[in-house]
């Protein structure tokens, strides 16, 4: 049987989005290298080498350079990637299912009601008994956030996206009008500033424990949303077509739904809320790959990841020795970005 030749235009796109996965995976690396080589106290290559090895068992490690990069550095940036692509990931998945490249993780309700829960654990003083409360109480309100935004998007067996879009956006307000409350009456003020530090988002402090908690259930739901590639793209035609090629549209939303709220909520329940990923690297990457999400999403999530050990290595350099929270680093991003979009909407959301 002769071999399947391509043509080519489709030939070129496949690869050139190959070689945009390359280089994002290759990006990654050189991000994670310089993630873990720099910080308040920057190191050589050999010293970090060094340390690694004595983690392993190995001698001549300096026990403060073992520290930096074993106990601090490794771990904070392995939860950059995987909160980055996490947060990716999700905002690929809501543009595709919403078919509106302005849409973003945010619109869930599940950072808000991950903010509730977390700035209430905090204010109650919970991490004094017990040490998980906060990222348990903000994965907890960031579930119970999505929850109330299906159950308001249902009418009757049907899952209405634009009432679920505006559930989200009531669900957000609300949550963001407690914290306010919360914050107001928190005493003393040294726990309103802990609150505030958590609601920038940040990765400060972040150890083996917190990556261990987060990262099995975000990665593990963000590359389950990789396998809804194929639906997501049959989505995009419209509900009724989908229905009409076989589709159970109700249940793909539900699961997408679901999924995108296990990754982000995990994500966020540690790391406080860090917006605008899930807005600019889908869109960016969207142009350079496509819109098939077969390629669109594991390259949202090597871009997440790489944007957001990025951003957290600027958050841990600019100012050293201060620190900024990450959140405000990808914000000083994020608003320029959106605001462009905002110019270029109208024709934008009309290609869709």
């Amino acid at each position: 049987m002769p071999p399947v030749t391509l043509p080519p235009g489709v030939a070129t796109r496949r690869r050139r989005r190959q070689q945009v996965v390359a280089a994002l995976a290759a990006g990654l690396g050189l991000a994670l290298v310089a993630g873990i080589l720099h910080g308040s106290v920057s190191l050589g290559a050999a010293e970090v080498w060094a340390a690694l090895i004595g983690w392993r068992g190995g001698e001549g490690a300096s026990p403060q350079h073992h520290a930096i990069i074993v106990l601090l550095r490794l771990p904070r940036v392995l939860l950059a990637a995987v909160a980055g692509a996490a947060l990716a990931t999700g905002g690929a998945v809501l543009q595709g299912m919403f078919r509106n490249p302005l849409v973003d993780p945010g619109l869930l309700g599940v950072s808000s009601g991950a903010a509730v829960g977390a700035v209430l654990a905090i204010a109650l003083r919970a991490p004094l008994t017990f040490p998980w409360a906060v990222p348990a109480a903000a994965f907890a309100g960031g579930t119970l956030a999505v929850a109330a935004v299906t159950l308001l998007a249902r009418t009757g067996s049907r899952t209405s996206l634009p009432v679920l879009l505006l559930a989200g956006l009531v669900v957000s307000s609300l949550g963001g009008s407690v914290v306010s409350v919360l914050i107001t009456v928190t005493q003393p003020f040294s726990v309103a500033q802990e609150i505030l530090f958590w609601l920038m988002g940040s990765l400060h402090g972040r150890r083996w424990e917190h990556l261990s908690l987060a990262a099995p259930p975000a990665l593990g739901a963000t590359v389950a949303l990789w396998l809804f590639a194929r639906p997501l793209n049959l989505l995009l035609a419209g509900e009724e077509e989908a229905a009409a090629l076989g589709m159970n549209v109700e249940r793909l939303k539900v699961a997408l739904l679901g999924l995108t709220a296990l990754a982000v909520g995990s994500a966020v329940s540690v790391t406080g809320t860090i917006g605008f990923v899930g807005l600019m690297v889908p869109h960016l990457l969207r142009f350079l790959a496509g819109g098939d999400h077969r390629w669109l999403l594991p390259a949202s999530s090597l871009g997440g990841a790489t944007f957001l050990v990025m951003a957290d290595l600027v958050a841990r350099t600019a100012l050293r020795p201060m620190e900024l929270p990450v959140g405000v680093v990808t914000a000083l991003v994020g608003v320029p970005f959106f605001l462009v979009l905002l110019v270029r909407g109208r024709r934008e959301v009309g290609r869709w």
